[in-house]
């Protein structure tokens, strides 16, 4: 997609639209939540091939059709699928030390200057149109099924030979590096009755990547073992191992865990960046007078301090926040995880191993031997483990763990369920959080749009959107809480090359934060019901999850769709 700051001189220029018609479209495009091109395009003012052939003048570039031509597969494989697929880049020939490049937008800077220095050769650049890159894109299919008919010839050889053969280690490696480029956080490699389905998680959300054929799911299983260094002769049960892998520009450990499933091996492949730089709370995503509750507790000497929410919420990512701003030398921090994620320079951090006894409980009563200032505990799953928090809060410790629950409140009542005493989560709990992961729209191609009156009448189905309403005044996200919901702005993304025309790139977190205050405590000193204690949580002013959602989705960072989703999930 051409870059949108630049879309209206391109058009002026080539006279496809004067300015006076362009403000129109663009107003349109808006209120229809569509980017200009695609606006354009699709009340046919203009062919694709003539905007580009149009836009190539304007920077003063080459154009090039590709439609029909066949491009060798060493050339192809210089650029990886999902670069090229992601952001509309087709490496189309290569001459001596230079690689020609046919592009949608040459004035993504930022990834043409990592090309060139990834293949160590100069790019030449023309522009092509979105047909001619569809479908030179194809041709990355069709250089992975000739090398699967290399591994279906060779497929007599014993699987312990298959999976070192240049073929399997290339498949593998490419899904690796597919994976590792599209920003994905897990692979799955699902066997199936008569084919072997690859998906990506990305963004929290499973993705099919590609399908492969049932003959090379022995050799890619035993390819993923040798890297693990797990025994390859065995399918009966569970394996779990780690390998590493470097590409350019991005260093990953990857966690494996294998598992026999009826059709075959399933396989998992966790992805953990290496040296990934650790958020600060102050870029977690919480609102201000959430950012000073949170500021203000953690500072505490001694309390519980519990973050909640599922699996894949980003709880350990906010607990580690948590300890980088409490990391100093004067304090003595250490950890028991499952596992450890990542390495925190100055933290001692420990991994929970059940099969030789190491559990939470047993880990948490030996840390308090250590002389800790602060101990995190990954996660409180039961009673033994939460009675042990509990007292070491009490005896002048600070203690900072997890809880799967859906939100702040329930995890009180999780507490209660654990045969923790209300007297003494009373007097240890300082403060809870529940989080989601949202995500969040593409800052590249960006559009508000005003409510339609049928999805205002489905929101007011869904929630209490006067509660949500005055939440969003008070927080200061809008000026009047009788506004109607038709006149609100949102927004979303309207698809483009850089989020794979998906509309939304990364995720944001959305948070509910409760401080245990005297008033609470004392509630929860007399064992009050969950419905008393949110109550008592409102009276505060706490902001719920569903009511941050909103306030993000008003400041332009997620959508009301995603809203839904997440809620129904």
């Amino acid at each position: 997609m051409l870059p949108i700051q630049k879309l209206p001189d391109i058009l002026d220029q080539a006279g496809i639209l004067n300015k006076k018609d362009l403000s129109k479209i663009q107003e349109e495009a808006e209120c229809k939540g569509l980017s200009l091109e695609q606006c354009i395009f699709k009340k046919r003012l203009v062919n694709p091939p003539l905007l580009y052939k149009a836009a190539a003048k304007f920077f003063n570039l080459p154009y090039i059709e590709l439609l029909g031509t066949i491009i060798p597969s060493a050339v192809l494989n210089l650029i990886p699928e999902p670069i090229a697929r992601t952001h509309g880049i087709i490496p189309y020939a290569k001459e001596g030390l230079t690689v020609k490049i046919a592009a949608l937008n040459p004035d993504d800077l930022q990834i043409l200057d990592f090309i060139e220095k990834k293949l160590g050769l100069a790019l030449e650049i023309s522009l092509t149109d979105p047909e001619s890159c569809e479908d030179a894109l194809k041709q990355y299919k069709k250089s992975l099924e000739a090398e699967f008919k290399e591994i279906a010839k060779a497929s007599k050889k014993p699987v312990e030979e298959l999976a070192k053969e240049a073929p399997v280690v290339r498949i593998v490696d490419t899904l690796l590096e597919h994976a590792i480029l599209q920003g994905a956080s897990d692979i799955h490699i699902e066997p199936r009755e008569k084919e072997m389905l690859v998906r990506f998680r990305v963004d929290g959300m499973l993705r099919e990547a590609m399908i492969l054929p049932k003959e090379v799911q022995p050799s890619i299983a035993a390819r993923v073992k040798i890297l693990a260094n797990l025994k390859i002769d065995e399918h009966n049960i569970p394996q779990d191992g780690r390998f590493k892998v470097q590409i350019p520009n991005y260093k990953v450990s990857i966690r494996v865990s294998i598992f026999p499933m009826f059709d075959g091996e399933k396989i998992v492949l966790r992805i953990l960046q290496e040296g990934l730089r650790l958020l600060s709370i102050n870029e977690l995503g919480f609102e201000p007078d959430q950012l000073k509750l949170v500021a203000r507790n953690i500072q505490k000497p001694h309390g519980i301090i519990l973050v909640t929410g599922p699996t894949g919420s980003g709880k350990t990512t906010t607990l580690y926040a948590f300890l980088a701003a409490l990391n100093k030398p004067q304090v003595n921090i250490s950890t028991i995880e499952d596992p450890i994620e990542y390495r925190i320079p100055g933290i001692n951090q420990s991994q929970v191993n059940p099969r030789i006894g190491f559990t939470f409980a047993i880990g948490l009563r030996a840390l308090l031997r250590q002389d800790p200032n602060i101990i995190m505990v990954g996660e409180i799953r039961d009673a033994e483990t939460a009675d042990i928090a509990i007292n070491a809060a009490l005896t002048g410790h600070l203690v900072l763990s997890t809880l799967h629950t859906n939100d702040a409140i329930t995890a009180i009542s999780r507490l209660f369920d654990l045969g923790a005493p209300p007297f003494l989560i009373a007097q240890t709990a300082a403060l809870i959080t529940a989080q989601r992961l949202v995500r969040r729209i593409c800052p590249h191609c960006t559009v508000s749009y005003t409510l339609p009156k049928e999805m205002a009448d489905e929101l007011r189905a869904l929630f209490d959107m006067e509660a949500i309403a005055a939440a969003l005044e008070r927080t200061g996200v809008i000026s009047e809480a009788k506004t109607p919901l038709t006149e609100m702005r949102f927004f979303k993304g309207a698809g483009c090359a850089m989020c794979g025309q998906i509309g939304y790139r990364g995720r944001v977190a959305i948070h509910e934060v409760l401080e245990v205050t005297p008033e609470l405590s004392s509630l929860i000193y007399r064992r009050a019901a969950a419905d008393e204690l949110k109550k008592s949580a409102n009276k505060q002013g706490m902001i719920s999850l569903l009511e941050d959602a909103f306030i993000k989705a008003k400041r332009g960072l997620t959508t009301i769709s995603e809203i839904i989703r997440v809620t129904k999930e």
